[in-house]
């Protein structure tokens, strides 16, 4: 057993339950268990609870070209039924035991958390290892949650914003993995076959593509233990298709009619992928121009100023394999092309010009004093420490990260600027026709 450390200060005033008041720090480890498996540790034994959050890097992504959702209706699978338990069974056994077990997809990732009192620990761990192990697909829950899924995909049917979020996405990735809707059609979610969930899952979870991280009352030679048991036994190298990268198509401008009082409007373009180096410097240039605070360029000219929408907000979207800058608002029909057009200068002019002093100076102050509302539970910590570790950011990035913001100058918010906005942006709208 291995172990490396990163100590990081966390505002501890949030969460009293979980870190004692005279707590000022909590220290990373990582553990290397004696099968090779990698976690990073936030050892807290001031409640006796323990939150685990993994990731099989795969995502939606893998899913095949004609089935998209094969990943989402797995997701849905894993704690209904594995091993010797059937889904009664295995539902059962996690409810005796206050067990919490889930799973989601995103695009890039398969990913499941793990909530357990100390006391029924091995049990959890049992329980997680049929679930990556042994899954059933037994007939019953797979239909029941095939019907909840289309269920759901009938009611976005008439959700104005999944329906923009879909015809943006297909607009900017046609042809590629991230044009398909993650959570799949009607048409193709009903396809899916057993032999498809179980294609997925072989090409999926295995032990090179997992990242780790653990929260709670548990120190190192117990995790190393732990891990060995729940993921010692998978394959060792993952199947995945490979991804092409991806720069999204630009200038396209589709409007959806529906007969709603509000037209919902959704706008992206090129952005930048996580491991870029302006990535920080452009987060800041997001966070002045539309960040959702009730100072930004945006809201102020939008909402403030002309009274023309709720809220509007612009942020970046990093994927493994594209980055995207997306802004998203909403208002009367007669005033999209009016919102729009405002939007769009506005991101104009701040290429051009970046912001002022004092805009950097508060965004960064805000930036910097909000960074620990992230850490407020052992679930949150856990999963801040996966993101990171998928992310590559190193296991003393926390440590860095405020600093990295705090050096971030005006030059380096205009030149992310300029590389940001200065493309033709995708443009989607869904609601009635101006007229």
């Amino acid at each position: 057993m291995k172990l490396a450390k990163a100590t990081f200060a966390i505002c501890l005033l949030l969460a009293p339950a979980l870190f004692p008041a005279a707590a000022n720090a909590v220290t990373i480890e990582r553990v290397v268990s004696p099968k090779g498996i990698v976690a990073w540790l936030v050892q807290e034994d001031a409640i006796p609870l323990i939150a685990m959050s993994f990731a099989f890097e795969g995502g939606s992504a893998q899913d095949p070209a004609d089935k998209p959702g094969v990943a989402n209706l797995l997701s849905g699978l894993l704690d209904e039924g594995a091993g010797p338990l059937d889904s009664k069974a295995f539902q059962k056994a996690l409810e005796d035991d206050s067990i919490s077990m889930s799973f989601d997809v995103g695009r890039d990732t398969f990913e499941g958390s793990l909530r357990t009192l100390v006391e029924n620990r091995d049990e959890a761990a049992h329980l997680l290892k049929l679930a990556l192990t042994e899954p059933r697909f037994d007939p019953e829950p797979v239909e029941r949650i095939r019907a909840q899924i289309l269920t759901g995909l009938k009611a976005d049917q008439t959700d104005p914003g999944d329906l923009a979020s879909r015809a943006l996405m297909a607009s900017l990735f046609p042809g590629h993995p991230y044009g398909r809707p993650s959570d799949g059609t009607i048409d193709s979610v009903a396809s899916i076959t057993r032999e498809d969930l179980q294609d997925y899952f072989n090409k999926i979870v295995a032990k090179d593509n997992l990242a780790i991280a653990v929260v709670g009352a548990i120190d190192p030679g117990e995790l190393a233990t732990l891990l060995d048991e729940v993921f010692g036994d998978l394959p060792v190298k993952a199947n995945r298709a490979g991804v092409a990268e991806a720069a999204p198509q630009a200038g396209g401008d589709t409007t959806i009619p529906m007969a709603i009082p509000q037209t919902v409007i959704q706008i992206a373009g090129k952005g930048l992928k996580r491991d870029d180096p302006d990535f920080i410097a452009a987060s800041v240039a997001a966070y002045i121009l539309g960040g959702g605070s009730f100072s930004s360029r945006l809201y102020e000219e939008v909402r403030e100023k002309r009274g023309l929408a709720y809220s509007v907000y612009l942020g970046l979207v990093p994927l493994d394999h594209a980055g995207l800058v997306y802004v998203g608002t909403s208002t009367r029909a007669d005033q999209a092309d009016t919102v729009v057009d405002l939007i769009e200068r506005e991101i104009r002019k701040f290429a051009e010009e970046g912001p002022t002093e004092k805009e950097l100076a508060d965004a960064k102050d805000y930036l910097i004093g909000s960074y620990p509302l992230r850490f407020d539970t052992s679930q949150a910590i856990a999963s801040q420490l996966l993101a990171i570790q998928l992310e590559g950011l190193g296991i003393d990035y926390i440590n860095k990260r405020n600093d990295m913001i705090a050096a971030v100058t005006i030059e380096d918010v205009r030149k992310a600027a300029a590389r940001l906005f200065t493309d033709d942006m995708t443009i989607v709208r869904v609601g009635q026709p101006a007229t």
